[in-house]
């Protein structure tokens, strides 16, 4: 290969699939993968909805009101606070829903007091924009024991509606928060319990 230039390609070794527009040299022409990849490839996400329905579990101790809040750890060091919620089975009502799942995952009885309004956000997942709607009721607990949570939660405990704004990691569950105490306006919805259940 002496005194042949680097750069060029011998036909004579490699014939016609050399020389031919679609051989080796359009080979070499050709882009990358990576190269060939379209901007805005993300628009090919299909687009789809999500519902679930959840609640704000008030308690009072004396006449301070708490709310219910459980911790999901995400990643080795990183947890996520959040109000207790789930996805409808197949027949449920909303209503039914909440009060199933806030049951579940916060090992309390509970009722509805009211509605709340509810929370919109969207997220990708699994090859899908998925725009979700979480419906919310402001709830009492009327028995039950945190302890008896499920496997959704880490822990669950009672936090001061003055304290939840620190605990909480999205922003959208904290404005709701800031919703319910408005509703309450420092007093106990009527029936509601004057001690909470256990801890």
């Amino acid at each position: 290969m002496a005194g042949r230039d680097a750069g060029t390609f011998d036909t004579s070794r490699h014939g016609a699939a050399a020389a031919h527009p679609d051989g080796l040299d359009a080979l070499r022409r050709r882009p990358s993968p990576a190269a060939e990849r379209r901007p805005g490839a993300v628009a090919r996400l299909r687009d789809t909805t999500a519902t679930s329905a959840g609640g704000i579990v008030v308690g009072y101790e004396g006449q301070r009101p708490r709310l219910v809040v459980g911790m999901r750890r995400r990643e080795r060091n990183s947890v996520r606070w959040t109000l207790p919620k789930g996805t409808p089975n197949p027949g449920e009502t909303l209503e039914e829903t909440a009060l199933r799942e806030v049951g579940e995952e916060t090992g309390l009885n509970v009722r509805i007091v009211e509605p709340l309004t509810s929370i919109e956000y969207r997220f990708v997942l699994d090859g899908a924009r998925i725009h979700k709607t979480v419906h919310y009721w402001l709830m009492e607990p009327t028995g039950g024991d945190l302890a008896d949570h499920d496997h959704e939660f880490e822990q669950v405990r009672w936090v001061a509606f003055d304290e939840a704004p620190a605990l909480l990691t999205f922003e959208t569950e904290r404005e709701l928060v800031a919703v319910a105490a408005q509703r309450l306006g420092g007093r106990p919805p009527a029936g509601t319990l004057d001690e909470e259940p256990a801890t």
